[in-house]
């Protein structure tokens, strides 16, 4: 019986929340950054076999799910339409505000490319800050300059 990746990403969610994991824990077993393991538990990235074992032991599943967990994914999966989640919105109203000016900005400091989506980090972190925390979020992408013919 072949197992879709979306009901994957559904028991991985739901034994996590049934055993009280946290994707940093998830993370330390995988040997990972927990980034990277979130995004690869959720179907955008494909894990070694071992990375996969590992989570799906500390999960509790069944080894059938380890094979889907090492498939390269359909990336960029989510829907298409302007996202109804609050979070995934406010990045996406990001883009929309702030898009045209980092493209420039980049332009402006390394000429004419694009930043990578594969040879990529992104990292969260939590400032403190007397007026109520604040999210930082890094992207560190490899520059990719677009050729000259």
């Amino acid at each position: 019986m072949r197992m879709y990746r979306e009901e994957v990403t559904e028991a991985v969610l739901e034994a996590k929340r049934a055993k009280g994991l946290t994707w940093a824990a998830l993370a330390k077993v995988v040997g990972r950054h927990p980034v990277w393991t979130t995004s690869a538990l959720l179907g955008q990235q494909s894990m070694s076999e071992d990375e996969a074992t590992a989570a799906v032991a500390l999960l509790g599943l069944d080894p059938a799910y380890v094979a889907p967990l090492t498939e390269s994914p359909l990336k960029g999966s989510l829907d298409s339409d302007v996202p109804t989640d609050p979070l995934i919105y406010r990045l996406h109203e990001i883009t929309q505000v702030y898009g045209s000016t980092i493209k420039a900005l980049i332009h402006e400091e390394f000429g004419d490319g694009i930043m990578s989506a594969i040879d990529f980090e992104l990292d969260i972190e939590r400032v403190s800050d007397p007026k109520g925390d604040r999210v930082k979020i890094t992207y560190n992408g490899k520059f990719l300059p677009y050729r000259k013919w």
